[in-house]
């Protein structure tokens, strides 16, 4: 566990370890729960698809593509719940891949098939 203060500053980092340089990291998904076995039912998303919901989130940079950085402020469910877990989505893309989901940041929908 990791405890802090309500309102406080949480930095986390993601790094991915792979002898290809040519890899990229990009947070796609963050939300966070009272309960560390269920991510569905009572829950706070910070980012979703690219899309940051909680407007104390906040990427940085880093020295290495190969690495994720951001922030967001410690906050409280309600006072019946005295813990929160974190689960996050990355995605690895290859360096300049534009077409890859690295690149498209914010995705507010889900594409359709043209066929569906």
């Amino acid at each position: 566990p990791y405890y802090v203060d309500l309102n406080q500053n949480l930095f986390l980092q993601a790094s991915l370890h792979s002898s290809d340089q040519n890899l990229i990291v990009f947070v796609d998904t963050c939300v966070a729960s009272p309960d560390p076995s269920d991510f569905r039912t009572t829950t706070y998303e910070l980012i979703r698809r690219g899309c940051v919901k909680d407007p104390t989130y906040s990427s940085h940079s880093s020295p290495r593509s190969s690495v994720a950085r951001f922030s967001f402020n410690a906050f409280s469910f309600a006072k019946q719940y005295p813990s929160v877990y974190l689960q996050c989505e990355l995605v690895v893309c290859r360096y300049r891949d534009y077409s890859s989901r690295c690149y498209q940041g914010c995705v507010s929908r889900l594409k359709r098939n043209s066929g569906s």
